[in-house]
C-alpha cells in the first residue's frame, strides 16, 4: 500500500530550536505554544522572568516538548548574550528566532512626545530586534531552515498618531528586516508578520481606556472581528517552518483584511 500523503509534513518543527522574545504572555505565548506543539524546542525570553518560566512549564506540559523560560531585557546587550548562550547550551543550537517583543504607550497629546520617548521606542522595537538577530546569526547560519521572523504592526503602515512613537519604530523594523533578508540571502530567511488589532491585556497596559478598547473590538476589516493570538501564531508557524522554505524578505499582513484600524480624530 502506498504511503499516505501528508499535506502537513512541511509544517513539522521537529529538530528546530526556537528562541522567542516577549513570549511570556499574550501573542508571544500563543506563538510559543504553537511552535512547541509543532515539535520544536522553545526558549521563551521575557522581561518578566518568572512569568516566562511559568508559561514555559505550562506549554511543556501541554505539548510534551521541551520549553524553557528565562528573564531577558532585550535593550541590554549582556542580557541578549546570556540568552543566546543559554539557548544554545540547552538545545545545541538556534534555528529559529522570533523577534516578538514590542510595546509602546498611547500618547495623550502626540504633539508633546519627548525625544527620550521616541528614542526608547526605537531601542525596544527596532534596535533590540537587530541586536538579537546578530547575536543569533552564527547559529542560524548553521541550521537547516534558519529563519528570523518578526512581530510587526499594522500601525507601521497606516496613520496612528495616538501611538506615534511605537508605529514609527515598527516602520523602521519593516525596512531593517527587508534589508537583512537581502543581506542574508541564501543563508537565513527573514520575514515579518504585520499584526492588526489583537485584543490582549497589552492594550490596557499601553494606556487605552475601556471606551477605546471597545471601539477596537469592532474594527474596519474584511473579516469583521479583531484578531486572536492563534491567528498570529498560525502565520508564524507557516513562516518559520519548512513550508515557507521559498519565502523571504516578505511583510505578511495578518489583520483581517483591515484598511483602517484607528481613526480617533474629532
Amino acid at each position: 500500500m502506498a504511503e499516505t500523503f501528508n499535506a502537513f509534513a512541511d509544517f513539522n518543527m521537529e529538530g528546530h530550536n526556537v528562541l522567542i522574545t516577549g513570549g511570556a504572555q499574550n501573542i508571544g505565548a500563543g506563538i510559543a505554544k504553537t511552535l512547541s506543539g509543532a515539535g520544536a524546542n522553545v526558549m521563551i525570553a521575557d522581561l518578566q522572568g518568572d512569568k516566562a518560566k511559568q508559561t514555559a512549564a505550562e506549554i511543556e506540559n501541554a505539548t510534551g516538548n521541551r520549553c524553557l523560560g528565562m528573564g531577558c531585557d532585550v535593550t541590554k546587550a549582556e542580557d541578549i548574550d546570556a540568552l543566546v548562550k543559554a539557548t544554545v547550551e540547552a538545545f545545541g543550537g538556534i534555528s529559529t528566532l522570533v523577534n516578538n517583543v514590542g510595546w509602546g504607550p498611547r500618547h495623550d497629546d502626540p504633539t508633546k512626545i519627548t525625544e527620550e520617548e521616541l528614542v526608547n521606542a526605537y531601542k525596544l522595537n527596532t534596535v533590540s530586534a537587530y541586536r538579537m538577530s546578530m547575536a543569533c546569526l552564527p547559529h542560524l547560519k548553521e541550521a537547516e531552515n534558519g529563519s528570523i521572523t518578526n512581530s510587526g504592526s499594522f500601525s507601521s503602515v497606516v496613520p496612528a498618531y495616538d501611538i506615534l512613537g511605537y508605529g514609527t519604530a515598527k516602520a523602521a523594523l519593516n525596512q531593517m528586516m527587508i534589508s537583512l533578508a537581502h543581506m542574508l540571502a541564501q543563508k537565513v530567511r527573514v520575514n515579518t508578520v504585520l499584526i492588526g488589532t489583537v485584543m490582549t491585556e497589552g492594550y490596557a497596559d499601553a494606556g487605552l481606556d475601556e471606551a477605546t478598547q471597545e471601539r477596537l473590538k469592532h474594527p474596519d476589516n474584511l473579516i469583521g472581528r479583531t484578531g486572536k493570538p492563534q491567528d498570529i501564531a498560525n502565520a508564524m508557524l507557516w513562516l518559520t517552518s519548512p513550508a515557507a522554505g521559498w519565502v523571504s524578505g516578505q511583510i505578511v499582513k495578518v489583520h483581517g483584511g483591515g484598511s483602517v484600524v484607528r481613526l480617533f480624530g474629532e
